[in-house]
């Protein structure tokens, strides 16, 4: 099943990044591989570079750990640090916590001004996640503190600071957006390391998402993997400036 969302709910001053596609979905629904062959796919036709808008990457990670002296110690708590605190469920970070988080979200913010500049040179770009301002919680790309939780008053004025870089995140919307449509059951068949309760809760979450109005085009994740891709493409094509292409390549 393929759906075509085109949003007109939309901030005035927000800008469509010409070039600039975004995949997303919970876990378990094959963003990482649907990007990396998207890419290797449209470099065929047109500059076509792959990028993560997420928080921490793996090689994110593995350049904290080469840090001198504590940068295995800070990767290991970060990532022990970042599955506690990115629900809003949970109590509210310690402040220390709170200025790490708030830091990543500057870097996610730098990161994606590095996109914009990348894709206003003519390279298409297809991003791996994407941020956005309408639900708190790191586990869905929105601001990681919240302001719903936050205690006291510098980790309240930090949680609205941090809102309003992600408000001004959402302003730059992708020419499209890719949804990754999935059941809890199927998510959790693919990712039996995660938490059921918790994959069911991003699930409901990524499908509220309006990306600022941006148009979106949802697509199956269960659905065998070649349809995925093939769909993804097409519907990349009728926005880009892509030539006829043949059918996709998985190899």
């Amino acid at each position: 099943m393929q759906t075509d969302k085109s949003n007109t709910a939309s901030d005035a001053s927000s800008t469509v990044i010409t070039g600039l596609i975004a995949v997303v979905g919970s876990d378990g629904t094959g963003k990482s591989t649907l990007t990396a062959d998207l890419v290797k796919n449209l470099q065929k036709y047109r500059a076509t570079e792959r990028r993560y808008l997420g928080l921490i990457s793996g090689e994110d990670g593995d350049k904290i750990k080469r840090l001198p002296v504590i940068g295995v110690w800070l990767e290991r708590r970060l990532a022990a640090k970042s599955d506690k605190t990115q629900r809003m469920s949970n109590k509210p970070p310690a402040l220390w916590a709170a200025l790490i988080m708030y830091g990543f979200s500057v870097w996610r913010a730098a990161n994606l001004r590095k996109v914009q500049r990348l894709a206003e040179s003519g390279v298409l770009v297809i991003s791996d996640r994407f941020p956005q301002a309408e639900i708190s919680g790191f586990y869905y790309d929105g601001p990681g503190i919240g302001v719903e939780r936050a205690k006291g008053w510098l980790m309240t004025r930090l949680a609205a600071r941090e809102k309003r870089l992600y408000q001004s995140m959402a302003l730059c919307r992708p020419e499209l957006i890719i949804r990754l449509d999935i059941d809890v059951d199927t998510a959790f068949s693919r990712k039996p390391d995660h938490s059921y309760e918790e994959l069911k809760d991003k699930i409901s979450a990524m499908v509220r998402l309006q990306y600022n109005g941006s148009r979106i085009i949802e697509l199956d994740a269960k659905a065998p993997y070649d349809e995925v891709l093939e769909k993804a493409l097409n519907a990349i094509s009728s926005v880009a400036m892509i030539p006829s292409r043949p059918q996709a390549s998985l190899g």
